[in-house]
C-alpha cells in the first residue's frame, strides 16, 4: 500500500512539474479584437500578417471582425466592443467635431489609394468618364470615404455629382453588390474580390479603377480609443509591428506567393482569381510599407469630405493622429 503511495506521489511530483515547465516554455497571447470596415483583398498586408504568424511573433492573438461599414465600425470601437477599428479616418474627425471626450486616435495607415472598382453592365474597353453622364451610380454610405472618393473623381473629370450624376447614397455597403446585380442603376463601385468574382460571372463588367483616378489618399488606417491607447502603448505597438512586417512580407513576396497566403481568409476565391487581384492592387501602388498618417494626407482627406459633404471644422491633426508606434515600428 505505502509502495503504491509512493509511485501515485511521484507521478504527481512528474505531472507537477512537466505543466510548469510547458508553462515556462509557452508565454500566453494577449487577445485583441479587431473591427474591420469590410472583408477585402484590398487589406492584403493584415490577413498575410495573420497566416505567416506575425502577430504572434508580438505576443498578439488577433481576432478581426467584419463590422460591413465604418459607421458600424466606430460604433463597435466607442463601445468597448473591440479594441482597434479598421477604416477610413474620416470616421475619427466625425467623431472629434462631435466633442466625444474619449476620441478614435489614428496609429497607422494601411492603404494609401481608393480600394473600389466602378462596374457597369457591359465591357466597355476604352472608358470615358463622360460616358457616365445622366447615369445612376450606386455609391455607397454619404459620408463614407468610398462615396466620397467617388465624387472626387467625378469632379476630378467634370461631372457634379447630383447634376450631371445620379450618385445613390440608400444602398447600404454590404447589399450594393445584390442590388446592382437585382436591376438597381447603371453602374456600382465594388472591392475586391466582389468585383473579380461578378465579373467572371458575367453579373458586370470592371470599367475604371477608382484608386488609380482618385490618387493619393489616406484611405484605411487602425485607430484606438485614446484612453485605450494610453493604457496599452506596448499592445498598440505590437500591433503595428506585425502590421508593418505584413507590409514588408507583401512587398518583397510575388502576387502569387502573396495570394497563396491570403488563400486562408477567402476560401472561395481560388489561387488564379487572387493573385490577378493582387497584381491589380499592386499596380496602382495600394501598399507601401510605411504606416505614417502625414498632416498633408489627413488635410487632403479633410477636402474631400468638405467638397462632398462639407465640413464645419477640421479635426486638429495631433489630436486624432499619432505616428510614434508608426515610426517605432519601421525604425526595426
Amino acid at each position: 500500500m505505502r509502495k503504491f503511495r509512493t509511485i501515485t506521489l511521484l507521478m504527481s511530483l512528474i505531472l507537477i512539474i512537466s505543466v510548469a515547465l510547458t508553462g515556462c516554455g509557452e508565454k500566453a497571447l494577449t487577445k485583441v479584437r479587431v473591427a474591420e470596415v469590410t472583408h477585402s483583398v484590398f487589406y492584403a498586408p493584415q490577413y498575410v500578417a495573420l497566416t505567416e504568424g506575425f502577430f504572434e511573433e508580438e505576443g498578439l492573438e488577433v481576432e478581426f471582425i467584419n463590422t460591413k461599414g465604418a459607421d458600424k465600425t466606430m460604433t463597435a470601437l466607442l463601445s468597448d466592443q473591440v479594441d482597434i477599428g479598421f477604416m477610413g479616418p474620416e470616421a475619427s474627425v466625425y467623431v472629434f467635431n462631435e466633442g466625444k471626450e474619449d476620441y478614435a486616435v489614428n496609429f497607422a495607415q494601411l492603404t494609401q489609394r481608393d480600394g473600389s472598382f466602378l462596374m457597369g453592365r457591359k465591357k466597355i474597353d476604352n472608358f470615358d468618364f463622360s460616358i457616365l453622364k445622366g447615369k445612376t451610380i450606386i455609391g455607397g454610405r454619404k459620408g463614407g470615404m468610398p462615396e466620397m472618393t467617388l465624387e472626387y473623381v467625378l469632379r476630378k473629370h467634370g461631372l457634379e455629382p447630383g447634376k450631371d450624376v445620379n450618385v445613390r447614397t440608400d444602398i447600404q455597403f454590404a447589399v450594393m453588390a445584390g442590388a446592382f446585380r437585382g436591376g438597381e442603376g447603371d453602374y456600382v463601385t465594388l472591392f475586391e474580390p466582389t468585383a473579380t468574382t461578378m465579373e467572371m460571372e458575367g453579373a458586370g463588367y470592371i470599367v475604371a479603377s477608382i484608386g488609380k483616378e482618385g490618387g493619393y489618399i489616406p484611405y484605411t488606417c487602425y485607430s484606438a480609443k485614446k484612453s485605450y491607447i494610453e493604457k496599452n502603448p506596448e499592445i498598440i505597438q505590437s500591433f503595428t509591428n506585425a502590421v508593418y512586417k505584413g507590409m514588408k512580407w507583401v512587398e518583397s513576396h510575388s502576387a502569387e506567393e502573396v495570394a497563396k497566403s491570403l488563400q486562408p481568409h477567402f476560401p472561395d476565391a481560388d489561387l488564379e482569381v487572387l493573385t490577378k487581384i493582387v497584381e491589380r492592387y499592386r499596380e496602382q501602388d495600394t501598399w507601401k510599407p510605411d504606416l505614417t498618417l502625414t498632416e498633408e494626407g489627413l488635410n487632403h482627406m479633410m477636402d474631400i469630405i468638405d467638397a462632398a459633404i462639407g465640413l464645419d471644422k477640421r479635426a486638429p491633426y495631433d489630436k486624432i493622429v499619432t505616428t510614434n508606434f508608426a515610426k517605432k515600428a519601421m525604425e526595426k
